[in-house]
């Protein structure tokens, strides 16, 4: 449940942070995306409902979208070209 709150500040200060910021902002929320991913898929194989998460399809759903957040945070913040 906390990482779904940090998930979310997060991809907020992506949006959010100034330019002069931005670079690093996206260097930790890629590299916290990345992380979580391993919690993601146990909670997946485990069935384990947290934030909002309560159905097989809605976890399978976070762990297709899981990759897209860690490419955007990088992409959005120039460390990918």
């Amino acid at each position: 449940m906390y990482s779904g709150m940090v998930e979310i500040a997060l991809g907020s200060a992506l949006v959010f942070t100034p330019e002069k910021y931005k670079r690093n902002v996206g260097k930790v929320a890629a590299a916290f995306f990345t992380a979580v991913f391993p919690g993601n898929i146990s909670q997946f194989v485990h069935k384990r409902n947290a934030f909002g998460l309560n159905s097989d399809l809605k976890r399978f759903v976070q762990l297709l979208f899981q990759p897209a957040l860690v490419y955007w945070a990088a992409r959005s913040t120039g460390n990918i070209d």
